[in-house]
This record gives structure tokens, sequence and C-alpha cells, in this order.
């Protein structure tokens, strides 16, 4: 897979920006160096790990392993490297850390629910409680250096945490570089690395949810992560009922709550994506719960009639 990116230099800011599109959506890095031969390089590197990271994982690819695994269920062990076996260690502490709300097998669900659509349906309650039946990380079996899905139609989708995970890796590989700062985003998935060269931090705006490409708020970002979870924008409606893309795992339906969207801060772009996901699901009382419990994490939620935030999102907001 070849990604096509553009490199240009911000003067005025010192930096350099990396514009390309990868996983489905816009990608940039900025960055600053010196050395117009280092930048490119770094840049080079950085947008073929992207390349080959959405070749591997990407569900949407036929020969990725990810879709190699989902053909072979109900068939099949797969063979995995160390690499992959290590993602999947990853689930297993998500999944856990979330109660479950994050599910790398959701994929059934996510497919039966799909907002594209045309025209938009709504699946009955057989299909629910069939896609269910396939669905729960827990049933998925697993060996040193394979993996095995028990049952035909089973999938895996590591859409709930993949870009995340790889704005982390971009941030990390910016560091191993020896760039003074980064900021990596990806589809507002964001990871932040020091301060850029004429500011204190990297000012983030966050989106507001009831009039999208529109900042409600900004805050003050240095060595964190940053993701916002809601489904204003990925919905479909059918006899007056609005139907997002954020599906309960529990019950095998979209979220409806007075939630619009929650945008999380915390010590890395993957921890701030599942948290803020996670928190959407489980609702206000229960998400605020979880973020609060979580070292470095501080997070807000926006409804139609207000906000609410964790003790010291504020701390981070520019006034």
């Amino acid at each position: 897979m070849k990604i096509d990116a553009s490199l240009s230099f911000d003067a005025s800011q010192e930096l350099y920006a990396v514009a390309f599109r990868a996983m489905g959506t816009n990608c940039s890095i900025k960055f600053a160096e010196a050395d117009r031969n280092r930048a490119e390089n770094f840049a080079r590197e950085a947008v073929q790990w992207v390349a080959n990271f959405e070749t591997k994982y990407s569900r949407f690819r036929d020969s990725s392993l990810i879709s190699q695994i989902n053909r072979n269920a109900g068939k099949a062990w797969v063979e995995i490297d160390p690499e992959v076996e290590s993602i999947f260690a990853i689930c297993d502490d998500l999944h856990f850390m979330t109660q479950g709300v994050l599910d790398p097998t959701m994929l059934p669900l996510i497919k039966l629910w799909d907002y594209h659509q045309t025209p938009s349906r709504i699946p009955t309650d057989d299909e629910v409680n069939e896609a269910l039946g396939l669905v729960g990380w827990k049933k998925v079996e697993r060996k040193s250096g394979a993996i095995f899905l028990p049952r035909e139609g089973m999938s895996l989708d590591l859409g709930g945490f993949g870009k995340e995970y790889a704005v982390d890796k971009i941030a990390a590989m910016a560091v191993g570089y020896g760039l003074t700062c980064c900021l990596v985003d990806f589809g507002r998935d964001i990871h932040a690395v020091e301060s850029p060269p004429k500011a204190p931090a990297w000012h983030i705006a966050l989106e507001n949810p009831e009039n999208p490409d529109t900042p409600w708020t900004s805050v003050a970002a240095c060595n964190l992560g940053i993701a916002t979870s809601g489904d204003y924008c990925r919905f479909f409606e059918k006899n007056g009922q609005r139907y997002g893309h954020i599906i309960d795992p529990r019950n095998g339906r979209p979220i409806a709550n007075a939630i619009l969207a929650v945008s999380i801060l915390a010590n890395s772009c993957l921890e701030a994506g599942v948290l803020s996901t996670a928190a959407f699901v489980l609702g206000e009382e229960e998400g605020i719960k979880l973020i609060e419990g979580t070292f470095g994490a501080e997070g807000c939620f926006v409804f139609n009639n207000g906000i609410q935030q964790t003790s010291n999102f504020y701390q981070h907001v520019v006034q």
C-alpha cells in the first residue's frame, strides 16, 4: 500500500507539516526540525509506518491479516507474529478496563447497524440476538503464535482503538527520532509531544457536537493524548428516531442517552480514545467514575443543556 503525502514548512510557526489520508480519515503530523533532510526522512518513515499498519490491520482490505482471521472463523487457526500478539494483549487490557465496552469482536453488530446502508433499516430483535451470539472477546481462542475465532460469522475489527494506537506509535517515533516537539492528529485523535516552538503548549480545539467543524472550547496540551467520542456525525434516522454508530455490546443496540460527546485528555491517545468511547457507552455517572479512576485522565461530557466535567478538566481549558 502506498500513501500520497505532502510535506510543507510554516516559517511563522517554525513547524513542518505532513498531510495525508489514511485509515479512512485526514491525517497530519506537525513537528519542529532544523534540518530539511532529517524532516523529509522522518516524514517518509512515519507515513510508511502508517501504510504498513493499515495494510496489515484494516478489515476493509481483503489481503490484511484481520481479514484473513475473519475468513477463517469457525474453520482454522491463523498464525500471528509477536507484534500481533502484543496488540491482542492490549485488547485484553482494554476490554477489562472498559468493563467489556471495548470489544474487538463487535463487527457483526457494526455491520447490522450500518449507518451507510440505503435505505436505512432497523434490525429485528432476532437479528440483534443472532449477532450478539457472535460477539465476545472472551470467546476468542489464542495460543502462542496463533488465533482462532471459534464460530463462523465471528469477526474482528480494531477500529475501536487502532487509529489511536497508530497515533501513539508515530508520537513515539518522533521522540525516538530526536524531534523536540510533535503533534500527531489522525481524524481528531491526537497526541501532543512537548510544546511548539512559539507557545507553551499546543492549543487543541474541541468540536461542538451541535455545530460540527466549529469549536466549543480549546485545551492546552503538552505530552498528552486527546480524543472525542460521539455519534453526532455518524448516524441514521428512522421513524423520527436517531441511531448512532456507537453500539453497546451488552444489548447489541446503538447508544441512546443524552450525551452528545465525550472528550478525554490522558497520558496517551489510546487511553483517551478508549476512555471516551467507554464513558459515552456507560453514561455520565459510571463514565465519570471510570475517568476519575484512571491516573492522569480528565474528561468532559457535552449535553444539549450544558457540560459535566471531571474535577481537574478545567485546568487544561484555554481561557
